[in-house]
């Protein structure tokens, strides 16, 4: 059955889109996780990939074009098949028999959907917004408005983590927060109700009713308790704050108080770091109580004390235990995209070890002009995105009809965060200088591990640089971060014993790993990459030139 595709929204403030281009054509083969378009948003163009198989059979919006978020966009379905009931706007077609089912459970449905259509006056109901191109769901990171806060238009209502970053969301509405949908630490997919938006006083039960029944939300049974409408009406304190025995109030995130009764911890001793030194769950999962950090010096004394013979032979008294996290929607996607990569790239792994001594004369003399910072790591990047330029076989990306040359070199630089593993990209990498490169790749890391980092700032890399050398890590193979063809892994500067002129003397050298798509790089080709490497990094002035 044909499927309709239409206008993504790509940015949480996307209202239209507009074809920048197309890279398939009616008629071509589709299989999912191929680019259809580059669409432009009103913040970057970003590439739209198909989550359908099939036939483009039609387009509806043409390049250069403009639309509305949710115009059709395309159609993608069985070559030959009819789709003109599509293009006059009904359904796929169907049986007859089936179509005489629809139409006499038409207007059941629309006595059942009618309340849903007569919004009370300025309500406004607020959608789990499509914060990344790749995000299907999302996860409420931290309200920072509750039920019953004034809201101006651009205030943020909550933190919303994406698959990709934690970012912040922020109202196109103005008015009283009536109605929260979804919780903290709560997943929910895109476009289910996430708040509504009104008038003070005004009544919304029957509206979040309605989205409930469609299946957008979970139906919060709990939050509505039969037994009297004062219980009711206490439910948002008991949401803001927890009252201690001496009237105290100590404000916490619903899951951070979840953790701490699972744990037992008394949120009266922990020290909140949020909003107005509110209790959030790193808080508390970060807490150690005064007995805990005691426990090794009591632990210390019982085992100085002097201890009985016993006549059978000690048996610990331990206690299995374990605690299952649940994975977020970062890790979910690493996990998701390098098990892709690992089994549907053949790749294999190129190393060579470089020497070093130049290169550390050389940063010695750059970092002294005054105001300049360059590492290493930019070194390595620099090298990398010029000896790209002479090699644009590594610069590719492997489709199943054709692979893509890609003309400009775009640097993905990968970084370790808390929740796991970003790559920002530093566009037109083999346009800069070493020091531009330092400071951008500075900049985009500190965004990285304060998860702000916008969707555009990590997308459309050609080749990734991953670096662990700064943990100690000599040697390692990293998995390609497709689309890529290639990714570098750098290890550590070490001194050791090396042969120069014949003689053995102490130098300092470094180990990269290439690894490589062989679909698009042949072994030689990956070898000759190094070796052009090589030359740069062991004459840094060469890159200077």
């Amino acid at each position: 059955m044909a499927e309709i595709i239409t206008m993504p929204r790509l940015s949480d403030t996307m209202t239209e889109g507009v074809v920048a281009t197309w890279l398939k054509k009616v008629g071509d083969k589709v299989e999912e996780g191929d680019i259809l378009a580059e669409i432009e948003t009103d913040k970057a163009t970003m590439e739209f990939e198909s989550f359908h198989a099939g036939t483009l059979l039609h387009i509806g919006i043409q390049e250069g074009e403009s639309a509305p978020v949710d115009s059709l966009l395309a159609i993608i379905g069985k070559e030959g098949e009819d789709i003109s009931g599509l293009l006059n706007g009904g359904s796929a077609p169907a049986a007859p028999a089936a179509e005489e089912k629809k139409e006499e459970a038409a207007p059941k449905a629309e006595e059942k959907k009618a309340p849903a259509t007569e919004l009370p006056k300025d309500v406004k109901v607020v959608t789990m917004p499509r914060l990344s191109d790749t995000m299907t769901e999302g996860t409420v990171a931290t309200w920072l408005k509750k039920v019953g806060d004034k809201v101006e238009e651009g205030d943020i209502l909550a933190e919303i983590e994406t698959d990709k970053a934690t970012m912040e969301f922020e109202s196109f509405n103005e008015g009283t927060l009536l109605y929260v949908g979804i919780q903290e630490g709560q997943s929910a997919p895109v476009d289910s109700v996430l708040a509504i938006i009104g008038p003070a006083g005004t009544d919304v039960s029957g509206i979040a009713d309605n989205f409930q029944a469609g299946g957008a939300i979970e139906a919060k049974e709990e939050e509505k308790p039969a037994e009297s409408n004062a219980e009711t009406a206490e439910a948002p304190k008991a949401e803001a704050a927890v009252v201690t025995n001496d009237g105290g109030r100590i404000f916490a995130s619903p899951l951070a108080r979840k953790i701490a009764e699972e744990k037992g911890i008394n949120l009266g001793q922990v020290k909140g770091t949020g909003e107005n030194g509110r209790i959030v769950k790193k808080d508390v999962e970060n807490f150690t109580s005064a007995a805990a950090q005691a426990a090794p010096a009591t632990q210390a004394a019982v085992a100085q004390a002097p201890v009985a013979p016993v006549a059978k032979p000690f048996v610990p008294a331990g206690e299995v235990s374990r605690e299952e996290v649940k994975n977020n929607q970062m890790r979910k996607t690493i996990a998701r995209r390098l098990a892709e990569s690992k089994f549907t790239a053949p790749e294999y792994s190129l190393t060579v070890e470089l020497d070093m001594d130049n290169a550390i004369a050389s940063r010695a003399l750059i970092n002294a002009v005054p105001d300049t910072k360059v590492s290493f790591n930019d070194m390595v990047i620099k090298a990398s995105a010029m000896a790209l330029r002479k090699h644009p076989q590594v610069n590719t990306q492997w489709k199943d009809d054709v692979t893509v040359y890609n003309k400009h070199i775009s640097i993905g630089v990968a970084v370790a965060v808390e929740d796991g593993l970003v790559v920002p990209v530093l566009p037109f990498t083999d346009l800069m200088s070493l020091s531009q490169i330092g400071g951008n790749v500075k900049d985009l890391a500190g965004k990285a591990r304060n998860k702000k980092l916008t969707p555009a700032e990590m997308d459309g890399s050609t080749f990734t640089v991953s670096n662990l050398g700064m943990f100690g890590i000599q040697e390692f193979t990293s998995i390609i971060n497709q689309p890529n063809s290639a990714i570098l892994s750098v290890g550590a500067i070490v001194q050791k014993p090396v042969v120069k002129d014949g003689q053995i003397v102490v130098g300092n050298t470094m180990t990269v790993t290439l690894t490589c798509d062989h679909r698009t790089i042949d072994g030689a080709t990956g070898a000759q990459f190094l070796q052009t490497l090589k030359q740069y990094i062991e004459n840094p002035v060469t890159m200077l030139a």
